[in-house]
């Protein structure tokens, strides 16, 4: 039988202490897109205090409800202030619905919100198929009734003080109502506007459309933000040059391969081996005693290296790897962590 390893505690070593972030372009911003399952609040936490650069974080989306019914428990846990101090955290509402969203955004405006994301981009096929996310932008006429609607109403509620931003994509099948999208998001006080210029039917491959995403950048009278295979710092760097009037660059999946990339871009240190086996090991001790199911926390954790992986810091380690991907209980999970080194 194997035995269990004894994961040590962050030792202060493992992550740099003495940062400073002189570089001239730090006043970009860099936001953290949501990943569902992956970016929760636990994540997060351990994500600002160890690596910082981020300057938004936007949770994973809820779900709105109707009135009279309440958010599901894993997502009212997720956006408590109190599991989220010290973090700029955007709450994001995925919905169809203008009376489902007002209710859920006036449950996140009384825990203290002022800002508030609405999804239009999920390429998910059951959220798609009932015209949310992506699926919205298919119906433009009802998409632009939701939004009078919702604006309307909140500023009767007395919330016109709290801001709507959105986060699209270009489509769902193809660009035709992409001119009218622009019109229809030009006609509210949205507050800003994330671009991932893919269709909603491309999911996250193939290469992006910059030509719908420079209309987009061009036509919008919103901030506009970028989204979109950034996954590292020359990218952004590129990026920022090339669109000048951009606000901000939204980050995911290039964030979670290399978890300091938002810390490098703004004159930190690389991300180093130590700082990956280090954050992976408080985060995954988080999730055990949250989750109170040591399985539950290595397939999370699972998930996670799935991405983290991706980094070439990992090359020539990939037999260490498949083994933390085919850990079938805590055991095998933390001798296989235990080898990366």
């Amino acid at each position: 039988m194997m035995q269990r390893i004894a994961l040590p505690a962050i030792g202060p070593d493992d992550f740099p202490t003495d940062l400073v972030y002189d570089n001239p372009v730090m006043q970009r911003e860099i936001y953290f897109a949501p990943l569902e399952d992956v970016t929760g609040y636990l994540f997060r936490n351990l994500h600002n205090m160890l690596f910082s650069g981020a300057d938004r974080y936007y949770a994973p989306f809820i779900s709105a409800v109707e009135p009279e019914r309440k958010i599901k428990r894993r997502e009212l846990i997720d956006t408590d202030p109190e599991n989220n101090q010290g973090i700029n955290i955007i709450p994001q509402i995925l919905t169809n619905s203008s009376v489902d969203f007002i209710n859920t955004a006036e449950m996140l405006i009384d825990r203290g919100y002022t800002e508030i994301n609405l999804n239009l981009g999920c390429p998910s096929k059951d959220v798609v198929k009932r015209k949310k996310g992506s699926g919205f932008l298919s119906v433009p006429d009802k998409l632009d009734s939701f939004f009078d609607e919702i604006f309307n109403t909140l500023s009767e509620k007395g919330h016109s003080n709290v801001a709507i931003s959105v986060k699209t994509r270009i489509g769902r099948n193809d660009t035709g109502n992409l001119d009218r999208i622009i019109g229809i998001l030009n006609r509210y006080p949205i507050s800003e506007v994330t671009v991932h210029p893919r269709l909603g039917k491309d999911f996250y491959r193939g290469p992006l459309d910059m030509e719908a995403f420079e209309k987009m950048y061009e036509g919008l009278q919103h901030p506009v933000i970028f989204n979109g295979d950034l996954t590292s710092n020359d990218d952004i760097k590129d990026t920022f040059d090339k669109y000048p009037g951009l606000k901000a660059v939204m980050i995911g999946r290039g964030m979670i391969r290399n978890l300091a990339l938002a810390r490098e871009y703004k004159g930190g240190e690389p991300l180093s081996l130590p700082e990956i086996t280090g954050f992976t090991r408080e985060l995954y001790r988080s999730y055990k005693e949250s989750l109170h199911a040591e399985i539950y926390a290595v397939n999370k954790m699972k998930e996670l290296w799935g991405w983290i992986k991706e980094n070439p810091i990992f090359t020539g380690k990939e037999r260490e790897i498949r083994a933390v991907l085919k850990a079938k209980s805590p055991v095998e999970y933390e001798s296989a962590v235990h080898m990366i080194k």
